[in-house]
């Protein structure tokens, strides 16, 4: 990629967080233990679910596999962030840059049709279950994870390449804190209408298409829970969705607002608190928030106490 003067544009600089130079050793020590948090939450999930029997359910297979998604996404950017924090030459190479955003932008996306497909599982589960374990088989399962991945990769792949196509004159300074789509368009001096065509159609189809079963399932699982006698049964049904109730709100909520969000008034750094939300923080609250709210998790937890202490 060529630069005004023919030089080829072999890194990028990214430019990080403003503030003083003092600041960025407490981001550091700040994100570093968010980061630690994250790995410690959601290896010990993936594995909690692996060694218990009883949480081998669809649920929990599409919750470990979203622990998964959490941890590589994360990894994707947390590691070369924190070394930019305390390194005067915030650089990435060229390949390293395509590679982040790639990596990134497939488990990203690869998150919005398993929350997806947890929402429809939490619908056959309330609304049919006694034919939930006919309707949500092993093979179900297995392709509706396959699906996510694939979708992920179809998405990384098509933008990264479009974007890693264009020339890059203005300058290598990205400004954010690890290479995103949309500052590194800004950078190229070629004609970029069609990136943004088509990352508004990548994105707004896989929100639309993700949001719509969420929205559509839990509209199902209202009712059902509205026909339920008891109130201790629609409380025990309330409690087994709001985990992931919960986890759908942060991620959509964050995830329109970077991506949907294209308006002059949104400043970049406010992208950037926005891209920490959702690519550091909130990869460490899920597993926090289905081990916390989560009765089975609790249980299971204890039961491997037990057998360790």
């Amino acid at each position: 990629m060529e630069q005004n003067n023919g030089t080829q544009v072999t890194e990028f600089i990214l430019l990080g967080f403003a503030g003083r130079h003092k600041s960025w050793y407490i981001l550091f020590t700040v994100f570093l233990l968010i980061y630690v948090t994250t790995l410690v939450g959601n290896t010990g999930m993936i594995l909690l679910i692996k060694i218990d029997s009883c949480l081998h359910t669809p649920m929990y297979f599409f919750l470990q596999h979203l622990a998964f998604i959490d941890l590589c996404y994360t990894s994707a950017i947390t590691p070369k962030m924190l070394q930019n924090l305390v390194e005067t030459k915030k650089s990435i190479s060229f390949i390293g840059c395509m590679v982040q955003l790639l990596v990134y932008g497939n488990f990203a996306t690869s998150d919005c049709y398993i929350l997806a497909a947890m929402a429809v599982d939490r619908y056959v589960a309330i609304s049919n279950p006694l034919h939930y374990p006919i309707v949500m088989t092993q093979r179900v399962c297995i392709q509706l994870v396959v699906g996510s991945y694939l979708m992920g990769f179809l998405n990384a792949s098509v933008n990264t390449s479009l974007t890693f196509s264009l020339n890059f004159c203005k300058s290598n300074k990205i400004n954010h804190f690890f290479c995103d789509e949309s500052p590194i368009l800004a950078l190229s001096c070629s004609n970029i209408d069609l990136n943004i065509i088509v990352l508004m159609v990548f994105v707004g189809f896989n929100l639309t298409f993700t949001v719509s079963f969420v929205i559509i399932s839990y509209i199902y699982i209202l009712a059902a829970i509205l026909k339920i006698s008891s109130s201790a049964g629609r409380r025990k049904a309330f409690f087994t969705c709001a985990s992931h109730l919960t986890a759908v709100t942060m991620f959509y909520g964050t995830l329109s607002y970077m991506y949907l969000d294209h308006g002059t008034h949104v400043s970049p750094e406010r992208k950037k608190m926005a891209s920490v939300f959702y690519g550091i923080m909130i990869p460490m609250l899920n597993p926090l928030i289905y081990s916390l709210r989560n009765q089975d998790v609790k249980e299971a937890l204890k039961r491997i106490g037990k057998k360790c202490f």
